[in-house]
């Protein structure tokens, strides 16, 4: 997989660069890249093999994130939710099933799913609420058995994409039991309503819209078939909650030294010592960053879940969220007033770059939960709020 599907993200990304200001303007979906990501088979990159995807590992899609990033972070973004839907439902194992007491029959749908995906459906992540942001187990939305399958009522924001997906992942807590928090897969269509609320400081195009549930689903929509299962694969894969976000913004701060280059280059600025030194020091960090993701990337692989893995994950979420931010802020320093003007690379990068460390795990959350780690206490119960 690694080289077809990493060199189809490079083909892609000038292409999304291209179009990335317009929508960035206009606050407008990227449709268009999502049509180049269907064709070129990237909705399955996570999907195993025996299924008709890709097959890829965490690595692999951390790769591709970075690439499609360095061409607009807000569609890297998107897609990223729907690599961690697929890439945590294929991350199910035989063993892990049978532990988790997942039925033949939920696995049998949960197939159906990721077959829809390799041939080109794309799932949206409905999960954060006002006032919860994406902490399972503060939501207010709520599901209850019906003949026949699951009602879920209330209400999600910044649900990347929303208005677009074939579907959505949806958290809720059992109305019978607040403490029981399961996800469902629902379909796209009626019962579910598009609020537009998304006008941002930066990642304007990810059309991350408020989204209102009140909708009847099957009962096979319940994902692994079991009731509460959402907090403890939250904690068997903090990666895809966590560190999926952390390749992305690798790419943004990328994005930020190369469009600095360019800049710099055209109005003969390169000479000046001090600019050379902030695209060194720029350079250097971005570098840094992207072999913290790639490490924690490689551990996730060879022993996902395993306490020094997600140290690992939490310490690339935090660096990749600081990198970007600080890395764009002084490129575009170096460039100068002219590039602040909107409608420059420069300027939407760096209100992109300035997103990731707001985005869950926010980067006060993450060195928190490493400070307790180093203390020696559980970062995932220690702290003065829930972590999930």
């Amino acid at each position: 997989m690694t080289v077809n599907a990493r060199e189809a993200a490079r083909r892609l990304a000038p292409r999304f660069a291209a179009r990335a200001a317009r929508h960035d303007r206009d606050g407008s979906f990227p449709v268009d890249d999502f049509a180049d990501l269907r064709e070129a088979g990237l909705f399955g990159l996570m999907v195993p093999r025996e299924l008709g995807g890709a097959g890829a590992t965490f690595a692999e899609y951390a790769a591709v994130a970075t690439e499609l990033a360095r061409g607009n972070g807000a569609t890297a973004l998107v897609f990223n939710m729907h690599a961690s839907v697929t890439g945590a439902l294929g991350a199910v194992t035989e063993e892990l099933a049978e532990a988790l007491g997942v039925p033949d029959e939920a696995l049998a749908a949960r197939d159906r799913l990721l077959r829809a995906a390799a041939e080109g459906a794309w799932y949206a992540v409905a999960m954060s609420e006002r006032g919860a942001g994406a902490r399972l187990s503060q939501l207010s939305t709520v599901y209850e058995p019906v003949d026949g399958g699951w009602h879920l009522k209330g209400s999600k924001t910044f649900c990347s994409g929303a208005g677009h997906p074939d579907g959505y992942l949806v958290a809720a807590r059992s109305a019978a039991d607040q403490s029981v928090v399961s996800q469902f897969l629902v379909p796209a269509g009626a019962g579910l309503t598009v609020e537009p609320t998304w006008d941002s400081l930066g990642m304007r195009a990810t059309s991350s819209h408020d989204l209102h549930l009140d909708v009847t689903v099957p009962a096979d929509r319940l994902l692994g078939g079991v009731e509460g299962l959402a907090l403890v694969v939250a904690q068997l894969m903090p990666h895809w909650l966590v560190a999926s976000y952390a390749a992305v913004y690798v790419g943004v701060a990328r994005a930020a030294v190369d469009a600095a280059v360019e800049h710099l280059n055209a109005r003969d600025l390169a000479g000046l010592p001090a600019v050379r030194a902030r695209l060194g020091r720029a350079d250097a960090a971005v570098a840094a960053a992207q072999q913290v993701v790639g490490e924690a990337a490689r551990r996730v692989d060879e022993a996902p879940g395993d306490a020094e893995t997600n140290r690992w994950v939490w310490r690339a979420k935090l660096l990749a969220g600081t990198t970007a931010a600080d890395v764009a802020a002084s490129v575009l320093e170096a460039a100068g007033t002219s590039a602040t003007r909107r409608g420059h690379p420069l300027e939407r990068l760096y209100r992109d770059a300035r997103c990731g460390s707001l985005h869950p795990a926010t980067s006060d959350v993450c060195a928190d939960w490493l400070g307790i780690a180093v203390l020696g206490g559980d970062p995932d119960r220690d702290g003065s709020t829930p972590r999930w």
